[in-house]
C-alpha cells in the first residue's frame, strides 16, 4: 500500500499528540523547586498548598507532607498536593514579600516572617499560639571532622591562627543570623564574665576575630553544610540539627557544644493574603496547627530538631546537650534591637566587615 504525503503528515501529527498526552499523564507528581518560584499547577490533588520555606528544613518536609497528606485525606476525604520551594530564609522571605504565592511560610527566624507582614500579606497574629508561633528548636553548634583534629572546645579556638571557619552570609541566611547572633553572644557572655556588665565593644572584637577566619559565607546553612561536607573549612559553625541529621545518615562528624550559645527558635505561618487568595485558608490552618501536633513534632526530633511540644521536649531531652550558657534572644535585646543593632547599615556585622 503506499503512502501519500498528506496521509504521512496525519500519522505524524497522531504520533506526535499521542506522545504528549503520555508525557502529560506522566507529570502528576507534586512540584518541588530549590528557587524561588514553585513549579507548575498539580492536577492530581483536590487542593493544592504552595510552601514557602527555609532550605534547612527541606528533609524533615520530605517526611512531613505525606504524613499531612494522609491525615488531611482521613480527616476530610480532601486529596491535598503541594507545590514546595526550599531556599534561604531571608531569600525566601524577600520572594514572599515580592509576589512569591506561598500559603504558608516556614522560616528561620521571626524577623523574616514580620517582613512578610510588613509587606501587607500576614495579618493575623501568628504569634498567638502556645510555642508562640515556632514549630521547631535547635541551638548554634560548632562541627568539626571526625575525631575533631585541631582539638575545637569553643569559641575562641575560632580565632586561631590557621583555623579555616564556615557559616552563610546574613543578608541572605536566617541561620547565618543565628550563628552571629551566637558569636557574639557568647563575646557578651565573656565580658559580663569579667566585669559584670556586658561589653558591646568586647563583643564586637570577638565576633571580628573568628570572622577573620571566615573561609567563605553561602547563601544558605544548606549551602554551608554542602560546602563544609565538600571538604571546606575545618569547623562550621550551623545548627544543631543540620550535623545531627548529617551523622544520622552515616557522615562522621563531631559536635562540639560552646560553653555559651543561643537557642534557636523557627516559625511558621499562614500567608493570609495568598491564602484566602487561593481559597486554601482551611487547609492551610490545619497544616500549621499539624505541625505543632506529636507526630509532627516527633518527625522533626527524628531530623535532628529540639521539640517546641514541652511533653516530646521532656522525653527526647537526653538525645542533646545543654550548653552551660544557654540564652535566647531576649538576651541580645530581641528581634528588633538585634536587627538595629547588629544588621542594619550602620550595624556592629557591617562594621566588622568594614573593619577587616
Amino acid at each position: 500500500m503506499k503512502i501519500n504525503l498528506v496521509t504521512s503528515r496525519r500519522i505524524f501529527v497522531l504520533l506526535l499528540v499521542s506522545a504528549l498526552l503520555l508525557l502529560a499523564a506522566g507529570c502528576g507528581k507534586d512540584e518541588q523547586t530549590d528557587g524561588n518560584a514553585a513549579g507548575s499547577t498539580v492536577q492530581d490533588g483536590d487542593v493544592t498548598l504552595v510552601i514557602g520555606a527555609y532550605s534547612v528544613v527541606k528533609d524533615a518536609f520530605a517526611e512531613l507532607l505525606p504524613a499531612f497528606r494522609a491525615y488531611w485525606f482521613e480527616e476530610t476525604g480532601q486529596k491535598v498536593a503541594f507545590q514546595e520551594s526550599y531556599e534561604a530564609s531571608g531569600t525566601q522571605a524577600r520572594a514572599i514579600a515580592g509576589g512569591f504565592e506561598a500559603d504558608v511560610a516556614i522560616l528561620a527566624m521571626e524577623g523574616d516572617l514580620d517582613k512578610i507582614a510588613d509587606a501587607g500579606f500576614i495579618s493575623h497574629d501568628w504569634r498567638a499560639s502556645e510555642s508562640g508561633g515556632m514549630i521547631t528548636n535547635s541551638i548554634v553548634v560548632l562541627g568539626t571532622r571526625s575525631g575533631n583534629p585541631l582539638g575545637i572546645k569553643d569559641w575562641d579556638d575560632l580565632t586561631r591562627k590557621g583555623v579555616k571557619v564556615l557559616y552563610p552570609n546574613p543578608k541572605t541566611s536566617g541561620g547565618a543570623q543565628w550563628d552571629i547572633n551566637a558569636i557574639y553572644g557568647a563575646g557578651l557572655k565573656q565580658s559580663e564574665a569579667k566585669t559584670g556588665t556586658k561589653d558591646e565593644a568586647y563583643a564586637k572584637s570577638f565576633l571580628k576575630s573568628v570572622h577573620a577566619n571566615v573561609e567563605s559565607l553561602d547563601k544558605s546553612g544548606r549551602a554551608s553544610m554542602a560546602a563544609f561536607e565538600y571538604g571546606v573549612g575545618d569547623v562550621i559553625v550551623t545548627y544543631e540539627n543540620e550535623l545531627l541529621a548529617r551523622i544520622k545518615k552515616g557522615v562522621d562528624y563531631d559536635i562540639v557544644v560552646p560553653k555559651s550559645t543561643i537557642l534557636i527558635e523557627n516559625p511558621a505561618a499562614i500567608v493570609d493574603k495568598n491564602a484566602d487568595k487561593h481559597g486554601t485558608r482551611k487547609v492551610a490552618e490545619a497544616f500549621i496547627a499539624y505541625l505543632h501536633t506529636e507526630q509532627a513534632q516527633r518527625i522533626f526530633v527524628e531530623n535532628g530538631f529540639r521539640a517546641v511540644d514541652k511533653k516530646i521536649a521532656a522525653e527526647t531531652k537526653d538525645r542533646y546537650a545543654e550548653p552551660e550558657g544557654l540564652f535566647d534572644i531576649s538576651y541580645l535585646g530581641g528581634w528588633p534591637e538585634v536587627r538595629k543593632n547588629l544588621y542594619s547599615k550602620k550595624g556592629i556585622w557591617y562594621q566588622v566587615l568594614a573593619d577587616l
